[in-house]
């Protein structure tokens, strides 16, 4: 199959791509410029968002595509420009997307989107699953619906969608887990605010799986979270790091602090959710990390 990928140059496009061209896929990756862009087996750089871009030609036999693009959620304080340019950057990269699917129909088959779980808004006691319908209307809500209603218009075009819900990614060189990581580096780490927050994670290898196994379901359509199926307090998430790296989980944090220090982004960590991966299970998905301390083993200490 051959797969195009908006956004493939980002961690999870990064490592997207070189999965897929593992299993003998042929990844085109969507970009502003194709020039010396490094040469490698079953990859393609594809040229689009500028006036004199055609990717579509280049395009015919693609059969799925992928659509990661959008700014980055955790690079910065959510100032309103900030929040503005959050929410743009992915009305507007989709609906680029949605304007070359149009000429890519007959032959392609699926569009799985990326999306998160902020889609069902925080809680402290609601289990969340792709049935749940959100629980309050906070700025990550807010981005996450529109989002996906972009990119449901390509069902309009007889192609099947599915939202990539993403939980917290574990990585140790970018997203949140460097962050939490760093205090226990220095000896400091212990429990952000509370730390009776859910936290709902996934494996980044599990996460290329999961793209995966929506792009070769045909019947997986809507939602699919991409979660751990055993999220965890954030307390348990920092004494399990902690256990991980051999350090000392004491020194709290308290949620004044990083509200003064993260303004309205602190929300991230403060505020959880529990959200289960239902439809996957449904699916009969095998987890290749479906517990914490094997995941942040194999990040912290793996070979990768």
């Amino acid at each position: 199959m051959n797969i195009a990928i908006a956004g493939g140059s980002g961690l999870i496009g990064s490592a997207l791509t070189e999965y897929l061209t593992k299993q003998g896929y042929t990844v085109y990756i969507l970009t502003r410029d194709a020039t010396n862009k490094p040469v490698k087996d079953n990859v393609r750089y594809v040229e689009w968002l500028h006036d004199d871009a055609t990717p579509e030609k280049e395009l015919q036999d693609v059969e799925a595509v992928i659509n990661l693009a959008g700014e980055s959620i955790g690079s910065g304080r959510w100032t309103e420009d900030r929040k503005r340019a959050i929410l743009d950057s992915r009305i507007q990269s989709t609906r680029a997307v949605i304007d070359l699917i149009k000429h890519l129909t007959p032959t392609l088959r699926v569009l799985v989107n990326a999306s998160a779980i902020g889609y069902y808004g925080h809680s402290a006691s609601v289990t969340f699953t792709e049935d749940s319908e959100p629980v309050d209307d906070s700025f990550l809500t807010t981005v996450v619906n529109s989002w996906e209603k972009e990119a449901a218009k390509a069902r309009d075009f007889g192609v099947r969608v599915a939202f990539c819900r993403l939980g917290i990614v574990l990585d140790k060189k970018e997203g949140a887990l460097p962050k939490i990581l760093l205090p226990y580096k220095l000896f400091a780490g212990g429990n952000l605010g509370t730390g009776e927050q859910w936290m709902s994670w996934i494996h980044m290898d599990d996460v290329v799986r999961l793209f995966t196994f929506a792009i070769e379901h045909s019947t997986i359509n809507g939602p699919l979270n991409v979660t751990a199926p055993t999220p965890v307090r954030m307390k348990e998430f920092g004494q399990t790091l902690a256990s991980v790296l051999n350090r000392p989980h004491w020194f709290p944090t308290p949620a004044f602090l990083l509200k003064i220090a993260l303004g309205e982004m602190s929300t991230l960590v403060l505020d959880g959710q529990k959200v289960l991966p239902k439809k996957s299970t449904d699916f009969d998905y095998t987890f290749q990390y479906a517990t914490l301390k094997s995941a942040l083993t194999d990040t912290l200490q793996g070979k990768k």
